[in-house]
């Protein structure tokens, strides 16, 4: 019985990103990124995966130069390689993790438009798609799929070059 209340006991950490990106979303982008590297400095480099992943997921938009957002989501995606399926059991909304997945190859591509490289935004545009097909058929997984087809067009009409937040894809809530 201990082991299922256990199990069902919230993530504190997760639960203090859920209100950074609530404060986020909320207008504070300076005050959002500023408890998310406090946050950041808790958890350490070497941190929780899942902890790290998700942080840096939201932490990216937080970032005004697109260095920084790319330097963000290129340490969310190395947190999201580095859970394992028993890592990922331990943790309530685990599943949720590989759903990431698409959202996050497509931050990079995105995020590669906006530095005017537009074969490494393909590579990624083009793992987004292949991964997008673990998303459910909910509006998140609907969002996700329209970002992947806006930002493909795009970079086909454009050659690459765009405007920054173009192709975003909506964040999950942690």
């Amino acid at each position: 019985m201990a082991e299922r209340q256990e199990q069902a006991a919230p993530d504190a950490v997760m639960t203090r990103i859920g209100q950074v990106v609530m404060l986020h979303h909320a207008g504070d982008r300076e005050e959002a990124r500023g408890r998310f590297l406090t946050l950041w400095a808790e958890i350490g480099a070497h941190g929780d995966p899942l902890h790290r992943c998700t942080l840096a997921h939201y932490m990216a938009d937080t970032q005004d130069d697109p260095d920084a957002e790319l330097a963000w989501d290129l340490r969310a995606l190395t947190a999201a390689e580095e859970l394992t399926d028993d890592r990922l059991a331990s943790h309530q909304g685990a599943p949720a993790v590989r759903a990431l997945y698409p959202s996050l190859h497509l931050n990079l591509a995105a995020d590669y438009v906006k530095l005017g490289r537009p074969d490494a935004a393909r590579v990624h545009l083009r793992r987004a798609r292949h991964a997008s097909e673990a998303l459910a058929d909910d509006m998140y997984g609907d969002g996700v799929r329209a970002a992947i087809g806006r930002l493909e067009l795009r970079l086909d009409r454009e050659g690459g070059d765009g405007t920054p937040g173009e192709g975003r894809p909506p964040r999950r809530r942690p």
